[in-house]
């Protein structure tokens, strides 16, 4: 298998947090290696303290290892590279949506309140939004309501290196 093929398998395999994205597309699969038949892939996560950085581990090793032909399996989460919101594949971005959450600006070289006030509604589109909270049920995403289509929702917080 190639690196190219394993990256394809691994879009089967869903963060357990918001399962309509893919951990490719999150932007958390990092490395992949492929040494004759044995395959080692590097995760970096979100953020350290992510309670699902074991589950996803194991689900990544288990998704590779249901290929005919696979050898030995690593999966190992680093924190040599830093993660940041512009990993988020434009898949990604449209997973974000269907699951509900305003994804986040690209580009940013700060986090900052203008940056989570001027957040569209994932529902209907519209910017006539409003920031309840920068502070939502995870770390990642903030309070907001849409004075367009009266739909609250969450916004996934932009992540910058």
């Amino acid at each position: 298998m190639t690196e190219s093929e394993i990256r394809e398998i691994l879009k089967e395999v869903k963060d357990p947090e918001i399962p309509t994205i893919s951990v490719v597309d999150l932007g958390i699969v990092t490395d992949i290696k492929v040494d004759g038949n044995d395959v080692f892939v590097e995760l970096t996560p979100t953020f350290a303290g992510c309670p699902a950085l074991k589950i996803m581990e194991t689900m990544v090793s288990d998704r590779i290892k249901q290929e005919d032909g696979i050898g030995e399996v690593e999966v190992k989460t680093s924190f040599e590279k830093q993660w940041s919101t512009d990993l988020i594949t434009e898949e990604g971005h449209k997973a974000l949506l269907q699951h509900g959450l305003a994804p986040p600006k690209r580009n940013c070289s700060a986090l900052n309140m203008e940056i989570l006030e001027d957040t569209k509604c994932p529902y209907c589109g519209s910017d006539d939004t409003t920031l309840n909270s920068p502070f939502g049920p995870t770390l990642c995403r903030s309070l907001h309501y849409c004075n367009s289509c009266k739909q609250a929702f969450e916004g996934f917080k932009p992540v910058v290196n």
